[in-house]
């Protein structure tokens, strides 16, 4: 191993140019494959990250108008659910993980000179687990004794937030919604959300479904959420919900028009197919890239041996074996190689920390060299170093040694 070093070292310092081309493909092959995996897997994320921002894997359900007759029944009637029919639901249906009411208006918001008009939700204790409605520190969500008790409690936006109090702290202050006063119980974590379906939470504000009954007089809900307690038999839950409002409100439980149902699942299911099979098509091109830096070290090896035709001749005539002349030749590839590779690694690493810090992850996500694209990098690299020196290699070991030192 020392000679063969040494052998390497002195090539390197031999032949500059030859060797900083070598190197120059490994390196943009590595580069090549590793930032196109890390973004890869980073936009998955990100991509996730927006999608979760609507809610954790939920299905969200909206009652409309019949088009199947049931039971005699006729089509066109109009679906109303009340609290208590999903309170009913909750106890029936296997598999369900959490439901909560929503009851939506717009609602007059007073405090100090300012007066808005805000998106308001009526919602129970199971909704913000299930919305990602995260509060910031110091706060808190719509908890069941705020329901139980119709406190006048309520939970804003993040953005909402700062319309109405600045910079000062709203967790503790009194606000006025339809002239009646109301405690600031918790503020919304910022969070990224690319889809909703009554606007942005970070500009609303969120009520006991109890308080928000009294307010308005409203008896039926507009919608209501829903989580499995597996995601993978969300569709189950589906039917099996579907069918036990159809007994109890008598309707058929596959009429999509009575009870329409947005599963969020599905959007999920489809990030995690169409990322692997895009990061799937990024991997082969990195690939191919790094094949495309080995064949040009396959050739520069070739012409090493080439020049060193003579020195193989006398080693082999002096009793050094074949395995020997081709594991010299192996270790010199390979070291390259991984020489090449290393930096590459560092190249896609530095990307990798610099890029959050333009702040363009909100589109494309910041870019992360996770472990598996660590391994598969150099897997990739120890394969292609292999193949690009075993071939000259194998050529200089079956030299025959009377002609190569003529040579």
């Amino acid at each position: 191993m020392k000679d063969v070093l040494k052998q390497l070292a002195r090539d390197l310092k031999a032949e500059k140019l030859r060797t900083f081309l070598t190197i120059f493909g490994i390196v943009w092959g590595t580069v090549a494959i590793s930032l196109m995996l890390a973004f890869g897997t980073g936009l998955h994320k990100q991509l996730i990250k927006s999608t979760a921002g609507l809610g954790d894997r939920i299905v969200i359900a909206w009652p409309g108008l019949t088009s199947i007759p049931y039971e005699g029944l006729g089509k066109g009637r109009r679906i109303r659910i009340t609290a208590d029919d999903l309170a009913t639901a909750r106890g029936n249906v296997d598999g369900l993980k959490a439901i909560s009411t929503e009851y939506s208006g717009n609602m007059k918001v007073e405090y100090g000179t300012k007066t808005l008009s805000v998106d308001t939700s009526g919602v129970d204790p199971d909704f913000g687990p299930m919305r990602n409605l995260i509060p910031q520190s110091g706060g808190r969500f719509i908890n069941a004794i705020d329901v139980a008790e119709q406190r006048r409690a309520v939970f804003i936006g993040d953005k909402l937030a700062k319309d109405i109090f600045g910079v000062t702290p709203a967790v503790g202050k009194t606000i006025t919604v339809n002239q009646s006063p109301f405690l600031v119980v918790g503020v919304l974590l910022e969070k990224d959300q690319d889809s909703s379906y009554s606007g942005r939470d970070n500009e609303k504000m969120f009520i006991p479904s109890t308080t928000y009954r009294a307010l308005r007089g409203d008896k039926y809900v507009d919608n209501f959420v829903f989580q499995a307690a597996n995601a993978g038999d969300t569709k189950g839950v589906m039917k099996r919900l579907s069918a036990a409002l159809g007994r109890r409100l008598r309707f058929d439980a596959n009429d999509k028009e009575a009870l329409s149902m947005w599963d969020t699942t599905e959007q999920f299911q489809f990030f995690d197919t169409f990322m692997l099979a895009f990061n799937a098509f990024l991997g082969i091109i990195g690939v191919l890239t790094l094949v495309v830096g080995g064949i040009g070290v396959s050739n520069i090896m070739n012409v090493v041996v080439e020049e060193r035709t003579r020195e193989i001749g006398i080693k082999m005539a002096l009793g050094a074996k074949q395995r020997y002349i081709l594991g010299q030749f192996l270790i010199e590839t390979m070291l390259v190689t991984f020489l090449g590779g290393a930096v590459g690694f560092a190249i896609a690493l530095t990307v990798c920390a610099v890029f959050p810090k333009l702040g363009l992850g909100e589109y494309v996500g910041d870019p992360v060299v996770s472990p598996l694209v660590a391994v598969l990098t150099s897997l990739a690299l120890g394969i292609v170093g292999l193949v690009a020196g075993y071939f000259p290699a194998r050529d200089a070991a079956r030299l025959d040694p009377v002609v190569a030192m003529k040579l």
